[in-house]
């Protein structure tokens, strides 16, 4: 009876994994290989610009300096509505000061130095983040794959119940193909608090965006910015008469003399030079998972409190960690490490759990060639064409033009993607473009990394 009881659940467990996996194979694929390449986000960021000036932390004079000189060049352009100054990381140890309207490098004494040219890591990030398509689409549609990919960790255990007990159970790789299944269910057991962590943690940030789009509209006529106000704080009220230079040096003066354990890592002028302007300053504190503490300040750098992301209700703490606990950038290398191997183990566990599916189709009798090619042609020819657009950013710069128009690292990642699916498809074996696909990734990157170099 037992026995009856456990194949009515482990049955239906296993045609829901298995038809959940079929529906977000391709795009659950790409989201983790791209989000394990992801990891080293500031490490791709300093790699494309090598010459970019670097420091251990700019002095408060130096920001100051920065800041005026940035809004100064942009007298005759549009007021810009926030500024950001960017701190040096141990990832990134860079000083950059972001507008509506550009973006630039400062060194040490506060020059601007050059601008920041990171178009590759920033395609990157939309093609983890987004999937490259419009922001609030992009960031649903992998807001609901993480919510798919917490269901498959679930209904894998479902259909699995002996997956604990034979959690180092692996048998021979040539008979039947239970050594890839066997593979796949190990690696899920092996890094299953991990999968957890990002799945729930990717559903949050990517369905939140969309949830406080509904919110808004349904209780704060359309401001979203109200709904984020118990997290952040509150926007203020806009007051565009022209007013003086923000002065932000006394603010970082204020978290080195009452603050010494936390590391500065934004500032944000909201508004500046109107009268309505004011100051937040994000500092991470030690032995934290919050991604920082908001600091108020005004104008003039006068302290005027904190948002509370540090102390508040358990709700706003645990919200500020999310980011740092999906992106893994809370522990230094070691945790950088760490994220990348367990990312590939679950872009294997995503890539096996089709070649599960097409071996027991074969051994069903059914043979889908043409198939089974286009998805080893997806699994190779996805780091492949990662590796080609970095390659073409080392080549050619920031910027690609071909015939006069703008060439985006997107267009060229899914078009060429798309290309090699399709190819491997008509091959309808495609071995050797899978060796070809095998060789030239590794090939590239080191060839990359030699051009930006020289």
């Amino acid at each position: 009876m037992a026995g009856m009881n456990l194949k009515r659940i482990v049955k239906p467990g296993l045609a829901a994994h298995t038809t959940l996996g079929l529906v977000t194979a391709v795009l659950l694929y790409i989201i983790c290989l791209s989000g394990t390449v992801l990891v080293l986000y500031e490490e791709w960021q300093r790699a494309e610009q090598p010459n970019a000036p670097e420091m251990a932390a700019p002095s408060p004079d130096a920001v100051q300096r920065a800041i005026e000189t940035v809004l100064a060049s942009e007298a005759d352009s549009p007021p810009t509505t926030h500024l950001y100054v960017h701190f040096p990381t141990e990832g990134l140890p860079r000083t950059t000061i972001t507008t509506d309207s550009q973006a630039v490098h400062v060194d040490a004494d506060g020059a601007v130095a050059m601008p920041e040219e990171n178009a590759w890591s920033e395609f990157l990030y939309a093609l983890h983040y987004r999937l490259n398509l419009p922001a609030l689409w992009g960031i649903t549609l992998v807001g609901a794959l993480g919510a798919a990919m917490l269901a498959l960790i679930i209904t894998g255990i479902i259909a699995h119940p002996r997956i604990f007990r034979d959690a180092f159970r692996l048998r021979a790789r040539d008979k039947g193909g239970v050594g890839v299944t066997d593979w796949h269910n190990r690696l899920g057991v092996w890094t299953l608090p991990f999968g957890i962590a990002i799945a729930l943690t990717g559903a949050v940030i990517g369905l939140a965006t969309v949830a406080a789009y509904g919110l808004a509209d349904r209780y704060y006529e359309g401001d979203v910015a109200a709904v984020y106000a118990p997290l952040f704080g509150p926007e203020r009220a806009e007051d565009p008469a022209p007013a003086p230079m923000p002065n932000v040096a006394p603010a970082l003066r204020y978290i080195k003399d009452n603050y010494p354990e936390h590391r500065p890592t934004y500032i944000i002028a909201h508004d500046p030079m109107t009268a309505g302007q004011h100051v937040q300053l994000i500092a991470a504190p030690p032995r934290r998972l919050i991604f920082g503490e908001y600091f108020l300040f005004d104008a003039e750098g006068d302290f005027e409190g904190t948002a509370g992301l540090s102390d508040g209700p358990l709700g706003q703490q645990t919200s500020a960690s999310v980011y740092s606990l999906h992106f893994g950038d809370y522990g230094g290398l070691a945790v950088k490490l760490a994220y990348i191997l367990f990312g590939l183990a679950l872009t294997v566990i995503t890539a096996t759990g089709m070649s599960i599916w097409f071996g027991k189709r074969a051994r069903r009798g059914v043979h889908e060639p043409r198939l089974r090619a286009a998805w080893d042609g997806l699994v190779w020819g996805t780091p492949a064409m990662l590796v080609l657009t970095f390659v073409l950013r080392a080549l050619f710069g920031n910027e690609l033009f071909l015939a006069g128009f703008a060439l985006p690292f997107a267009a060229i990642f899914w078009i060429g993607l798309l290309a090699v699916v399709c190819g491997a498809a008509a091959s309808a074996g495609g071995v050797r473009l899978k060796a070809g696909l095998q060789a030239a990734t590794p090939i590239g990157l080191v060839a990359a990394f030699v051009l930006l170099l020289v």
